[in-house]
């Protein structure tokens, strides 16, 4: 099992790379997120003893399960998936450093409340549903500049970049599309230089279409099924989310 799964981030990273070098870019530009759905602690371990240490979840309760075996391996936690606004509470207590699923302006005030109350901050990437689709969380693009400027006002959330999830589609052009209004959206917003928020990152890309978010700028993609094997589900079901 060790093998296999440094074997594989082997292949993922050789992936990252060469998207890298055909568009021009510095493959220290793209950090590989290791997205633990559904994957053991144990799994997670072999990766993060290798030195990759950037994993997302996209449950609490998997956040909450994986807490204790993982909490002395050396490692930074994102959280991907849909949060409910009353599991704010449950999601500052296990040391995720970045949210990147911040979609509404209703969750980001529980966490500046709870925040607040904590005396914590955290990291935020704006998710904007770039697809269209009723089926994916997200702002919508229309509305995203809008909600980063509401949310900027809340100054316990630092506002990073933005997220997406893209369309799951075998046609090149269409997830291409969803890549190219994520970044259009970013540039927009770095454009009107809103104190206190940065545009430092562009989540997106998966297993699937990492070399296409690469060429659109990508800076973090989130690979799970690639390094630790296919789930009993496609990446539809997990992403299309009613809970966390």
């Amino acid at each position: 099992m060790e093998q296999d799964i440094l074997e594989q981030i082997a292949v993922v990273t050789d992936r990252i790379a060469a998207a890298c070098k055909k568009c021009g870019r510095n493959e220290k530009e793209v950090k590989l997120l290791l997205a633990t759905k559904t994957v053991s602690a144990e799994k997670i371990k072999i990766a993060l003893e290798a030195g990759y240490q950037l994993i997302g979840e996209n449950k609490i309760q998997e956040v909450k399960e994986k807490y204790e075996p993982l909490r002395h391996c050396s490692h930074t936690g994102h959280f991907i998936g849909h949060l409910q606004t009353n599991k704010v509470k449950e999601l500052l207590k296990y040391n995720i450093k970045c949210l990147e699923s911040l979609d509404r302006l209703e969750l980001a005030e529980k966490l500046q409340h709870r925040l607040e109350f904590e005396d914590k901050y955290l990291d935020v990437l704006i998710q904007v549903n770039t697809s269209g689709e009723q089926s994916k969380f997200g702002v919508s693009a229309d509305r995203a500049i809008e909600l980063v400027q509401q949310i900027a006002t809340l100054k316990r959330l630092r506002i990073k970049g933005l997220m997406t999830i893209g369309l799951f589609s075998a046609e090149e052009q269409k997830i291409r599309t969803c890549f190219q209004l994520l970044q259009s959206l970013s540039r927009q917003i770095a454009a009107l230089e809103i104190e206190d928020v940065q545009m430092q990152e562009l989540s997106m890309g998966m297993s699937n279409d990492l070399e296409i978010a690469i060429e659109q700028g990508a800076t973090i993609v989130r690979v799970g099924t690639a390094v630790f094997g296919k789930r009993i589900f496609p990446d539809s079901y997990y992403w299309n989310e009613s809970s966390d």
